[in-house]
């Protein structure tokens, strides 16, 4: 499978995204030194940033066992997890928290006071 995408890593790079049965690719389309190449066996998690109930999603994120996390949008994101599902345990694909559960959590840190210890 080969789709139009663009890649986060720092600076924005577009390219297209490449799913093949040794690994997750991802090719500028600029300049050919600029890729990534991720194989399956070092993927530990997908992301997924799901909106609007599951009909929109944003972009997607892939991290490694050593490497980090590298973020992805595409033109069909729905077509480029299918084809991901095939090879990463469906286990492993998670959606990211909401942005309302982000905004809980922040509450929450700004009103509760941790207890200092006494001596």
């Amino acid at each position: 499978m080969k789709i139009d995408a663009t890649a986060f890593t720092g600076l924005t790079d577009y390219g297209e995204i490449m799913i093949g049965d040794k690994g997750f690719e991802f090719y500028n389309s600029r300049d050919a030194r600029k890729f990534i190449q991720i194989p399956w066996e070092e993927v530990d998690q997908v992301i997924v940033s799901v909106m609007l109930k599951g009909k929109w999603i944003p972009r997607y994120a892939i991290k490694t066992k050593r490497n980090g996390t590298f973020t992805f949008a595409s033109k069909r994101p729905k077509e480029v997890l299918r084809a991901v599902r095939v090879y990463v345990d469906p286990a492993n694909m998670v959606s990211s928290i909401s942005f309302m559960d982000v905004m809980k959590h922040s509450f929450k840190s700004i009103f509760t006071r941790k207890k200092k210890k006494k001596k």
